[in-house]
């Protein structure tokens, strides 16, 4: 996709991609709000990630997504740790998504999509525990005195809910987004026939 003009300036089309990048996101999250937020969670909108490959609008669109529906979650370490989460796992997901793009071009194949969340599922199964313990309090998996087994569980339970995310509803993304970057050529090609 093209995201700069010739003078280098950030254009209307990448600034538009990457809200509505964000607007998905935070609709995802606030619909499946019962299983978006605390210890058991399956944050759909997770599966976002995967635009981070089709266009450099999808890091920043998930970013701002994701710090705009962690203020609906109620705790400031959740805006700012779950915020810095997926900073991290974004800035960790680019080189992968240039690797790939060098590799593969536009013909991003199911077995190479496999490679784009694994940051996002890492990272946040390190991050998020301690802003669920810390943030929210959340002790209901242990006791309060098992810190150490009780991070464990939630860590378990976070990449459980970003493996589902991403690795089940991230292919759905990329289909999608190979299904408008192709309508898009194609209505690129028409205009430019005579």
């Amino acid at each position: 996709m093209n995201e700069n003009n010739s003078n280098g300036s950030i254009t209307t089309r990448l600034i538009t991609e990457g809200a509505i990048i964000a607007g998905l996101y935070v609709v995802l999250s606030l619909i499946t709000y019962h299983f978006s937020y605390l210890e058991i969670q399956c944050r759909v909108a997770e599966a976002l990630c995967m635009t981070v490959y089709f266009t450099p609008a999808g890091a920043w669109g998930v970013c701002i997504g994701c710090f705009i529906t962690n203020l609906f979650g109620g705790s400031w370490m959740d805006t700012v740790f779950g915020t810095l989460a997926t900073i991290i796992a974004v800035l960790l997901t680019l080189p992968i998504t240039k690797a790939l793009k060098t590799k593969l071009g536009d013909n991003l194949d199911r077995k190479h999509s496999l490679l784009i969340p694994i940051p996002t599922v890492v990272v946040n199964a390190v991050i998020i525990p301690f802003v669920l313990y810390y943030g929210y309090g959340i002790v209901e998996m242990g006791s309060q005195t098992a810190k150490g087994a009780v991070l464990g569980l939630m860590a378990f339970s976070v990449a459980a809910g970003e493996i589902i995310s991403c690795y089940i509803f991230g292919p759905i993304v990329v289909k999608i987004m190979k299904a408008v970057e192709s309508s898009l050529s194609a209505g690129h090609r028409r205009e430019k026939q005579p």
